[in-house]
């Protein structure tokens, strides 16, 4: 499977507009806000990924739902529970 992007890529500095309130609480607590971004949107990045997979994918995995549906699965016959 292909990275979801170039973890090794260089920083770039960017200007943000968050909740003042959510900001200065963060800044209390010492969260590093960058990290923090980097891994919601990565998090963002994955589930956007997988979406798109089952778009694309959709009809070969219905198809292949209808036969298990129509056919069984392959060994059931073997299974003993």
């Amino acid at each position: 499977m292909a990275e979801l992007y170039n973890a090794a890529a260089p920083k770039k500095a960017t200007n943000l507009s968050i909740n003042s309130d959510l900001l200065r609480k963060a800044r209390e607590l010492d969260i590093n806000l960058s990290a923090t971004l980097e891994r919601a949107l990565k998090e963002e990045l994955s589930k956007h990924e997988a979406a798109q997979w089952v778009k694309e994918n959709r009809a070969a995995i219905k198809s292949y739902n209808d036969f298990v549906e129509q056919h069984g699965c392959f060994g059931d016959e073997f299974r003993e529970f």
